[in-house]
């Protein structure tokens, strides 16, 4: 591409005379470029692009997109930005063609529900015939397709690069999670939306925001900034929990047509009437004036908001209520968001991502409403993560379980132990129990909790000690695939475990 073409947009401060040239390609990793690239020097949260300048020229590159007062070296053509950063997603976007603009793009964000409504949003618009993408999570998948997830978004350059394969490959609609952090470092600031959804906010990555006010501006931001300057015209652009004290601050300070979704009379979309149980949810939908009844095998009050929400999304997008029906009623289940493991011994095995105080407080408070006997937690939280979180996980967890066992996550470069004390800080010793892991069969009346480090043993140990009637909630990885343990990442999958240590208890029961 033509150097020229490709700046074209930039808020540049120092410009070379000389402008032409051909780019080959384009980089934001130094050991990414070869002969003729531009390379993109970001100052990241671990390391600066500038201090591997030097490394893309050996590595051949020719063009610097820079911000910062340095000495560039000789025979580069350097052109100085006001945001590197910034620079990269209007370069990544000039690059791939702008290939949003060719796409029906809708971001989902918020603190908790974002994958399951991508997942409903998704088999909705299947079932409408759409040719359909996402970006989440669990993965990047289209047509049959499925890739790794390293952030719930993209990097601007690979979020620009998907974008254009899907483009590329036949994609109609495309749902992509969109993360605070992505919204704060400008991942998606030259994206052009159709839509966004916003979900609900509660405590989370406050060792990035620092304050909640913090996390909520860059949640507030998707709408104020981003959703205005798209050129796709759309009768509503914003779909708002109209019961999330957050979302009713949205709706008050920006100005953009919306379409509420909840539970108050107020909402355009809600349920008119619902029936939950372990089995799943029955509910009668108002489509704003259109009513449709659905069945589905989700758990849960918190999931009637994320069915709403993409069934609020896909009322704005002109989806016919059948198509709605249908896309909700045929969604068997979510990776990792309260997934079933099947056991045939009278209690219920459920695996799910709550890794929050709010969400493990909602999933927790739904179970109670179903339990016969008891509610078996099994959880912990991660390292070098917001640590805030911790002791208000270990009271939740304690709170509304009548056996809790905390243990490891990810623990990452942190001491496990470490980190299961302070959850333990947040349990109140005076009204619940600390027990020693080999005497929890001898507890079943008893309001406690265990510790026990090693993640493996723990879900053994809360299986081993389950009867009839009792509710395992494995919470925290979900749909994880491994665990991270220091620098290494090893497999490890809580689905993987619990079907095999029931495996093991069915076969040592014949035996």
């Amino acid at each position: 591409m033509k150097l020229s073409q490709l700046i074209k947009d930039l808020d540049i401060i120092n410009l070379p005379a000389d402008v032409t040239g051909d780019v080959s390609t384009l980089c934001y990793a130094a050991d990414k470029c070869e002969d003729g690239s531009l390379f993109v020097a970001i100052s990241g949260l671990k390391h600066d692009g500038h201090d591997y300048i030097a490394d893309a020229a050996s590595c051949g590159a020719r063009y610097i997109v820079y911000e910062k007062d340095i000495q560039i070296p000789f025979g580069l053509k350097a052109i100085k930005v006001t945001s590197s950063r910034r620079a990269l997603g209007v370069l990544a976007k000039n690059y791939f063609g702008n290939p949003s603009a060719k796409l029906c793009l809708i971001g989902v964000t918020g603190t908790n529900g974002k994958t399951t409504t991508t997942y409903l949003l998704e088999s909705i618009l299947v079932n409408a015939g759409c040719k359909c993408g996402v970006l989440g999570t669990v993965n990047y998948r289209y047509n049959n397709k499925t890739y790794p997830a390293p952030n719930t978004t993209p990097e601007s350059y690979e979020m620009q690069r998907i974008l254009r394969a899907m483009a590329d490959d036949g994609i109609t609609h495309v749902i992509a999670e969109v993360s605070s952090h992505a919204i704060d470092l400008k991942r998606i600031d030259d994206c052009d939306f159709d839509l966004g959804i916003f979900t609900n906010l509660s405590h989370e990555h406050l060792d990035y925001h620092l304050t909640m006010g913090n996390y909520f501006q860059a949640k507030k931001r998707f709408f104020a900034e981003i959703l205005p300057q798209s050129k796709k015209v759309h009768s509503q652009k914003m779909i708002i929990n109209g019961d999330d004290k957050w979302g009713r601050i949205i709706l008050k300070d920006v100005t953009l047509p919306a379409l509420t979704y909840g539970m108050e009379k107020e909402d355009a979309v809600k349920a008119v009437s619902y029936e939950l149980s372990l089995a799943g949810i029955k509910a009668d939908i108002d489509l704003a004036g259109e009513i449709i009844s659905i069945q589905t095998p989700f758990v849960g009050k918190f999931n009637i908001y994320n069915i709403l929400a993409a069934a609020a999304a896909a009322k704005a997008l002109q989806i016919p209520k059948a198509s709605i029906k249908k896309g909700i009623d045929n969604l068997s289940y979510v990776p990792g968001r309260l997934e079933r493991i099947d056991s045939s011994y009278g209690f219920t095995v459920l695996i799910d991502y709550a890794h929050k105080p709010d969400a493990l407080k909602q999933v927790l408070q739904n179970l109670a409403e179903f339990k016969k006997k008891r509610i078996i937690t099994v959880f912990g939280c991660g390292g070098n993560r917001d640590t805030g979180k911790r002791p208000l996980m270990g009271e939740t967890a304690t709170f509304y379980s009548d056996l809790t066992i905390v243990t490891s996550d990810n623990p990452r470069l942190e001491d496990p132990l470490a980190i299961i004390a302070e959850i333990e800080a947040g349990i109140d010793r005076s009204k619940i129990q600390k027990i020693a892991p080999g005497n929890l069969k001898a507890q079943d009346d008893t309001h406690c909790y265990a510790v026990i480090p090693e993640r493996r043993k723990a879900i053994e140990t809360a299986i081993s000690a389950a009867k009839r009637g009792d509710i395992i909630l494995i919470a925290g990885k979900g749909h994880e695939d491994y665990q991270i343990l220091g620098t290494n990442k090893i497999p490890f999958d809580d689905r993987i475990v619990a079907e095999q240590t029931l495996k093991l208890k069915e076969s040592s029961t014949i035996n």
